[in-house]
């Protein structure tokens, strides 16, 4: 999946980054490297917390289980 972000030096000189299609889902890092690097990881967390919400959120039937798809 690809996604944007944007990417703006604070005053204190970390860089921070977002990404809007995610709502909170914000990272920073020493240099401009370690931010998109760490902004990757908070993709990742942010979409597997929404999935196990909608994963919880299932309704139950009988004999049925849920699948995975990894993409």
């Amino acid at each position: 999946m690809v996604f944007h972000v944007t990417l703006e030096q604070a005053e204190d000189g970390w860089f921070v980054v977002e990404c809007p299609a995610l709502p909170g889902c914000v990272s920073q890092g020493k240099d401009e490297a370690e931010a998109l690097a760490n902004i990757r990881e908070a993709i990742v967390a942010w979409l597997w917390a929404e999935d196990q919400k909608a994963a919880a959120a299932l309704p139950q039937k009988p004999g049925q289980q849920p699948l995975v798809v990894a993409v």
